[in-house]
């Protein structure tokens, strides 16, 4: 038996554009019904770094003070080493925002503390271990959304739905819409390393003869980002664990005896990295955002907070035709037009990165020392905002604006 349910937006996809979309439109007085496939947020190997662009909004929310309350560690400047040589390449101190510095926190802290403040709002519903697998439509326009729940089958009525599900989205195949590749000539490996208390403090990344790594810090462990060439895994699986964990040694001498802690292939988690997007975001009753609309490359981390911007600018233009009954096609096309540029640029920037700097890093072409851009940057300080800016902020950051304060009967609860 098909269970029904009715709500003004319902959102496939509970990650992080999905649940900010979700609480803010909730918190505008829109009726919100997201759909989360799993029973909870807990997927180690994300993206976990919250930028300042982010963490400026959760300022003009009233909750960033709650929110660094949180366990995490902060990087106010980033650097690289190639070998020996360390170069300093971004500062962050310099941005005019509330928090200019980047959080690396657990991504499941942040989607837990996002939900937290929805489930308190009366508009918010949010429906674990329920995943959209279909697009209901009328007339060539989609109503609603087909999902398969721990109760059995839903199906959910909706005078619009948003596909935040991901770069491998259902709802955007069910959609039927075009995606351009783009491409990327690496996967990344992501695996877990114990720290101790003499390790070094910052995140950085370490470049050796064809090995490119970011390593991360967690606190009481190194979360390490381990590029690796585009499809390579089957022959690093090949040649065997131990050899990869010498591999690791041998670039990390000081952290030799911690490849223990790879006991087996399972303890290595493959990220398949692909860059994307949609020509057209949108169809009548249907929006696509996040990874659902451009899968980024993992380059600068920014995939997370561009999802979260997306969020906050459909949230800016959404919440009053939703809440008063006239959404039409132009509000989904103005959704795309705000946040296609940002995408285009922040992705041929990527590009650019993994083609001239991450390829023949990985190939072991060339001598192992900084590229010449890297090098100005640590030589010019006041250079280094610049990848600040774009990093931390982004092109066209969003902020909240007038239309997502709470109405009067809500205010209490937000």
């Amino acid at each position: 038996m098909t269970n029904h349910l009715r709500t003004t937006c319902c959102i496939a996809g509970g990650g992080p554009a999905g649940i900010m979309l979700g609480f803010l439109l909730a918190r505008a007085g829109v009726d919100v019904t997201v759909l989360e496939r799993h029973a909870d947020f807990f997927r180690d190997f994300r993206g976990d770094t919250i930028h300042p662009s982010t963490m400026q909004a959760m300022s003009e929310l009233g909750l960033l003070d709650d929110f660094l309350k949180l366990p995490h560690n902060r990087a106010d400047r980033l650097s690289a080493r190639f070998g020996d040589k360390e170069v300093a390449v971004v500062d962050f101190t310099h941005l005019p925002t509330a928090a200019p510095y980047i959080a690396f926190m657990p991504q499941w802290d942040f989607l837990n503390f996002i939900a937290e403040r929805g489930r308190a709002l009366p508009r918010f519903r949010l429906l674990m271990e329920a995943r959209a697998v279909g697009i209901v439509s009328q007339a060539g326009r989609a109503t609603g959304v087909r999902a398969e729940t721990a109760d059995g089958p839903l199906h959910v009525d909706a005078a619009l739905v948003v596909a935040a599900d991901g770069r491998s989205s259902d709802i955007r195949k069910a959609g039927g819409f075009v995606v351009k590749e783009i491409g990327a000539p690496m996967d990344v490996l992501w695996f877990r390393l114990s720290r101790r208390p003499d390790d070094a403090d910052e995140t950085f990344a370490q470049v050796g003869r064809g090995q490119f790594v970011v390593m991360l810090n967690r606190g009481d462990y190194w979360q390490c980002a381990y590029a690796i060439p585009k499809g390579a895994i089957n022959g690093l699986r090949d040649a065997g664990l131990a050899a990869f964990r010498a591999g690791f040694a041998a670039l990390f001498p000081k952290l030799a005896d911690r490849t223990v802690d790879l006991a087996a292939w399972d303890d290595l988690k493959l990220l398949s990295v692909a860059v994307d997007r949609l020509e057209t975001w949108w169809k009548p009753g249907l929006l696509c955002i996040g990874d659902a609309a451009h899968a980024m490359s993992p380059i600068g981390g920014v995939g997370v907070n561009l999802a979260i911007q997306d969020a906050i600018a459909a949230a800016n233009i959404l919440a009053a035709p939703l809440r008063d009954g006239t959404l039409s096609d132009s509000h989904l096309a103005a959704v795309q037009a705000r946040r296609e540029w940002p995408t285009k640029v922040t992705q041929a920037i990527q590009v650019a990165i993994q083609n001239h700097v991450v390829k023949p890093i990985l190939s072991g072409e060339g001598p192992l020392t900084p590229p010449l851009p890297l090098r100005l940057l640590d030589r010019v300080p006041p250079l280094r905002r610049i990848p600040a800016r774009v990093i931390g902020m982004g092109f066209r950051p969003e902020h909240i604006g007038p239309t997502l304060s709470p109405p009067p009967a809500a205010s209490s609860a937000a």
